[in-house]
């Protein structure tokens, strides 16, 4: 089986294309590596999948870098914007199935640079959905987002609850994406699933979110702000959940709706418990042995107070749910920031 992996630089990208590496597939990987946060961070991952930074720097949108650690795994720096190399790249890679995680992420960098968001999530999935119109893969996967629930106070979240009041461009992007992923799946009988992934967090996550940020500022005795004065609600999942459930869903084809035979599905993938921020911060301070210097701040434009997925549709239809705990998956992430931080342990 031939597999396409987009992002694979990337928080999730990375983890999900390791988990790949196990699997008997012939995987091709692609990214822009960006600057929206620490490079460094991304030749980090990659050089995780054997791909060894001098090689990536150099590399050019017609040529594949080889692993040096897995043979079946090979990456090719292209820019989704890039219509014209992503059309060549499905033309020769024939792959069965495209798994595509990357996106421009961030709620609040939105507010900011609204336009990297048209291009990176609206053009750069829209080049992926001709693509694949073109030549038709079995399965194309997709990262949603559970911002797409916005506005909705009604929890759990489900699938089936109505999503017309994002809070940010961020979550219109990804609202976008899964109104386009439909209507190609419509029109072109291509098997189509998004996935609304809920607060990831675990080893190698971006630093624009709240774990690494709130752990650099404990670990170094700075305040952390702490928004809507900490009356704030998070369906927090460990990444091995995430990647687990792409795998599940990847393996799940869609035959068609009820409705009008579109073969087109959405999942939610969150852990299904809702916890308060103020719980995640204490689970940090357990897990680093120090208190953190807490400055309440007012709700921020784009946020949303609660989230909290509803993940029956995922377990009935592949018998997967998310159960990591969340002490379990900080000790996880803590291990990891103290070592990728070259920090003494016993801190």
């Amino acid at each position: 089986m031939k597999l396409l992996v987009t992002g694979a630089a990337g928080f999730i990208g990375y983890h999900f294309t390791k988990k790949m590496t196990e699997e008997n597939y012939d995987v091709v990987c692609i990214d822009n590596i960006n600057n929206y946060y620490d490079t460094d961070l991304k030749y980090g991952r990659l050089a995780g999948l054997g791909f060894k930074q001098n090689a990536v720097k150099a590399a050019d949108p017609d040529a594949f870098v080889k692993s040096s650690l897995f043979p079946n795994i090979r990456f090719a720096k292209i820019d989704l914007c890039d219509s014209k190399h992503i059309s060549k790249l499905f033309s020769e890679g024939e792959f069965d199935i495209i798994v595509h995680l990357a996106a421009q992420a961030g709620v609040r960098y939105s507010l900011t640079n609204p336009h990297t968001y048209i291009s990176g999530n609206i053009q750069g999935f829209l080049n992926v959905l001709e693509a694949a119109r073109l030549h038709t893969p079995k399965h194309l996967v997709y990262a949603s987002s559970s911002s797409v629930y916005g506005l909705n106070t009604k929890t759990p979240f489900s699938e089936n609850d109505a999503v017309n009041k994002p809070a940010s461009l961020y979550a219109a992007t990804k609202r976008s994406n899964e109104l386009m992923a439909y209507t190609y799946s419509h029109l072109y009988n291509i098997p189509v699933t998004g996935l609304r992934f809920f607060t990831v967090y675990g080893p190698w996550g971006r630093p624009d979110m709240a774990p690494i940020i709130f752990t650099r500022s404990i670990m170094e005795g700075q305040p952390i702000n702490v928004f809507n004065n900490g009356n704030m609600k998070r369906d927090f999942t460990y990444i091995d959940d995430i990647v687990d459930g792409i795998v599940h869903v990847m393996n799940r084809i869609p035959k068609g709706n009820t409705e009008d035979c579109t073969p087109a599905a959405l999942y939610n993938i969150g852990n299904g418990n809702p916890l308060p921020l103020m719980d995640f911060i204490a689970s940090l301070e357990n897990a680093l042995g120090k208190k953190a210097i807490i400055q309440f701040e007012p709700m921020q434009p784009g946020d949303i107070g609660e989230t909290w997925a509803d993940c029956s549709s995922l377990e009935r239809d592949t018998g997967f749910r998310p159960q990591t705990e969340l002490s379990g998956g900080i000790q996880q992430f803590v291990e990891w920031y103290k070592e990728y931080y070259n920090i003494n342990r016993d801190i």
